[in-house]
């Protein structure tokens, strides 16, 4: 083999240990020889020996640094905090509430007392009291299957039958979101608990309608109301925790929406299917299309799968997430618990990534952090669902229709949601809170003051209707609040007791509606008050991120 010496490089000799070319090259000694105008030339050797200088020689060759994101960093730098993804599935998620509206509401239509007249021939009066009337000489218009109290005759000595319906029903869904809120945290997942709860509403409201008698039909009604207490909330956690922190709270609030459509949809339902156990079907009928036509378009909340520890399906979705809206996702980033960002240990981070964490409503008692927000947080929930169903109860009575009285409740809550979907960004969630609470609780408290005769009565029935519009704007602003509140592996437990402390508030309200006078207007001017001094205990959450873990969060309180 030749060697060929460019002519600026001194020759040695091959025995010379001072040679600095084959020294500094690591170059074996060279054979020398003279020019050969066929070799290569001296900076066609030079090039891949010598780089040019200021150019690393190792340049192109290093990997870029792994950059460890938690969630909401992720959405914000990278996927986008609300483009067409979140779009889809946060509008495809919230229909599951209008299935909610349906199964709770439907009591409004086929528990109510139809209208009756006098059987021909007969002498009784149509102006008189329907229990002071002989049996045989009056009939219920439409026939005994319209509703449940025609059928059953619930009424007289028997209507309090109606209202324990009612009363169970939401005892039902206080048991059945405690259970769903932990499933949903656990094995079954957000996706996993609102199937099983939207299939269990199918079943049982189609049961319902097939009810031979009293018992079997407050059974059913127990059954439904013990799935419905889950799909709220599932429905809710699901379609926000996917939204970047910025967009949360006008997506959060925008939930209620389809709540409020839902009933109103139901109105319209309930007015071409007038039979108790047809309106059953048709109300059923919907949560069935929901399972085989909705749920398979909808993911998984990515944020469970990573306190799961499957951090290879959380980054699937949110690869999904950024395709959808346009946007790339480097091939370093990857996604991790918050308590994992600032982890340089790249062994160790691999690690935790796998495991599991789990949490419970025990887990979040223990901690003085998110215990004495989950009192509070129940405590609130507990008053304002008195106010809510109390007033729902006292303004119903429009002396109209009741199908077009139903729609214009429902109608007439939008604007609430609205303002507080606007303001939610600009105040913060504590100051909307305290807010909208005390603005209803003023409201009800003129109310108690307020005659009940002449002209008077419109005013009571104004101060009512201000007060049910500021609380349905609290009602609405609770959820966001107290997801944004706790960390993934507890979120939904914590929702599931709040969920809980307002379906007993829906228990107590009917017992409060029924002491007459001014006195519920002042029990209910009372409850917001108080529910607007219990909210002032507890933190802002604007912009705040969602925390995976109770060590997460604690970590990042603890900065705050």
């Amino acid at each position: 083999m030749h060697w060929y010496i460019p002519p600026n490089i001194n020759i040695y000799s091959p025995n010379d240990t001072t040679l600095p070319y084959t020294k500094e090259y690591n170059i074996p000694p060279p054979l020398m020889t003279t020019h050969n105008p066929s070799l290569p030339s001296p900076d066609d050797l030079r090039s891949p020996l010598i780089p040019p200088p200021g150019k690393d020689p190792l340049a192109g060759h290093h990997d870029p640094p792994i950059e460890r994101l938690c969630i909401d960093v992720m959405l914000r730098k990278y996927c986008g905090e609300f483009g067409y993804w979140q779009f889809k599935h946060f509008v495809l998620t919230c229909i599951a509430w209008a299935l909610e509206a349906f199964h709770t509401m439907v009591m409004i239509f086929a528990d109510r007392e139809p209208d009756w007249s006098c059987e021909p021939g007969s002498d009784c009066l149509i102006t008189a009291d329907v229990c002071e009337l002989q049996p045989g000489t009056w009939r219920w218009d439409g026939g005994s299957g319209m509703t449940t109290v025609a059928e059953w005759g619930l009424v007289c000595g028997q209507k309090y039958k109606v209202g324990l319906v009612q009363a169970l029903f939401f005892g039902g869904c206080m048991i059945g979101a405690g259970i769903f809120g932990h499933l949903s945290d656990s094995k079954l997942g957000r996706k996993g608990s609102l199937t099983v709860v939207c299939i269990l509403n199918a079943v049982f409201g189609l049961l319902t309608s097939l009810s031979q008698n009293y018992l079997t039909y407050v059974l059913l009604r127990v059954l439904t109301g013990f799935s419905t207490g889950g799909v709220g909330l599932c429905a809710f956690v699901l379609a926000t925790e996917p939204v970047g922190p910025s967009k949360r709270g006008i997506a959060g609030m925008s939930t209620f929406y389809f709540f409020s459509g839902g009933i109103a949809l139901l109105s319209g339902i309930a007015y071409v299917f007038r039979t108790w156990r047809s309106l059953y079907i048709a109300s059923s009928v919907p949560s069935i299309l929901f399972v085989f036509l909705i749920l398979p378009l909808i993911s998984e909340s990515p944020r469970w799968y990573l306190i799961r520890g499957q951090t290879d399906n959380a980054m699937s979705i949110m690869h999904a997430i950024a395709v959808a809206n346009g946007k790339s996702l480097p091939g370093n980033v990857y996604v991790v618990r918050d308590e994992e960002v600032k982890d340089n240990d790249q062994k160790s981070n691999e690690i935790r990534s796998k495991e599991v964490v789990t949490g419970s409503v025990i887990d979040a008692l223990r901690s003085p952090l998110t215990r004495a927000r989950l009192i509070l947080v129940v405590g609130i929930n507990f008053a304002c669902s008195i106010v809510y169903y109390g007033l729902s109860l006292n303004v119903v009575n429009l002396e109209t229709d009741l199908y077009v009285s139903v729609l214009v409740n429902a109608l007439a809550e939008m604007p609430a949601f609205f303002l507080t979907a606007v303001l939610i960004d600009r105040f913060g969630r504590k100051p909307l809170g305290v807010g909208t609470q005390w603005f209803s609780g003023i409201f009800c408290i003129v109310g108690s003051f307020i005659g009940n005769e002449g002209a008077w009565k419109v005013v009571r029935m104004g101060c009512g209707v201000l007060g049910i519009f500021g609380m349905a704007g609290t009602y609405n602003l609770l959820f966001i609040y107290a997801m944004e509140l706790f960390p993934t592996v507890v979120r939904n437990a914590a929702l599931g007791c709040a969920t809980q402390a307002a379906q007993l508030g829906a228990i107590m309200a009917p017992f409060v509606v029924v002491l007459g006078g001014g006195l519920p207007f002042l029990i209910f001017g009372v409850c917001g008050i108080v529910g607007g001094f219990l909210t002032f205990y507890l933190p802002e959450t604007l912009n705040k991120p969602l925390y995976d873990t109770m060590n997460g969060m604690a970590d990042g309180e603890n900065e705050a």
